[in-house]
């Protein structure tokens, strides 16, 4: 199984990770909210933030710079918001022309471009001390505590389990290409271009009957073993009263990162 091509979850021994994961997925979503609530170049409410984040990675023992290290390959992803940058409000701060089109970028364009940028990296770090404190599972579980919809939940829960299965079939078929494809020493295996395209889309195919007729003896084995729709777990959790107080200090954290953030 290749369970570490999905699995961030690191096990350690710290308040975090013993967090109930209703709070701590309360606080993901608080803290997003927080930040996308927060006004264009709220600079002061967005280093509380990191503050924020550093101190949860020093409580969960993974580093201080667990999850900074892990987002930055997640900015690029903010570079779709580029175009903010060129917002008509402003002042204009240059002007560029690229044969019939003329951009012009702008200070109140480029400040919430920046902002859109902090908002991101700040929440994919969020999303990422999540992952990493928290077992999957127990991530289903805190979903269907807090009443997120059943299908969805369940749903999400079998993606996760059988991506492994599908990853193993993957590897199954690409071993048995490489084993019909030989090449001699310093030439490159497998056909011309056209047959490499045949071979990937036969590939897809055959990925795709193996799983759903494995889905369907999946399917039949759960219903012979007693499955009526419900993940069941032996890890029941409970709201303890040092999870009620960090719960509070939370709430009140971001209530004053809104107030520092508006404050003019």
């Amino acid at each position: 199984m290749h369970a570490n091509l999905f699995d961030r979850f690191i096990e350690k021994e710290s308040i975090i990770h013993r967090l109930d994961p209703r709070v701590k997925v309360i606080t993901l979503v608080g803290f997003i909210l927080s930040n996308a609530l927060l006004p264009d170049g709220a600079w002061l409410a967005f280093i509380v933030g990191w503050i924020f984040l550093l101190f949860a990675n020093d409580l969960s023992k993974l580093g201080l710079s667990y999850t900074f290290r892990r987002s930055i390959i997640a900015l690029p992803f903010a570079l779709a918001a580029v175009s903010a940058i060129f917002s008509p409000m402003g002042n204009p701060l240059a002007t560029w022309h690229f044969g019939m089109f003329t951009l012009t970028p702008t200070d109140l364009g480029v400040l919430r471009f920046t902002s859109i940028l902090i908002r991101s990296w700040l929440s994919v770090q969020m999303g990422i001390l999540l992952v990493a404190t928290t077992p999957f599972p127990d991530l289903i579980h805190a979903l269907e505590h807090l009443h997120f919809p059943k299908s969805l939940s369940t749903i999400i829960a079998f993606l996760y389990r059988y991506l492994f299965v599908l990853t193993d079939e993957t590897f199954r078929l690409l071993r048995a290409r490489d084993a019909r494809s030989a090449g001699l020493e310093g030439t490159k295996a497998g056909g011309a271009l056209f047959w490499r395209m045949r071979v990937a889309g036969n590939m897809a195919g055959q990925l795709f009957v193996r799983s759903y007729d494995r889905s369907d003896r999946i399917y039949s084995a759960m219903l012979s073993r007693g499955y009526t729709g419900n993940i069941r777990t032996l890890n029941p959790h409970t709201m303890k009263q040092s999870d009620w107080a960090i719960s509070s200090t939370i709430a009140v954290f971001l209530i004053v990162t809104q107030m520092i953030g508006w404050i003019r």
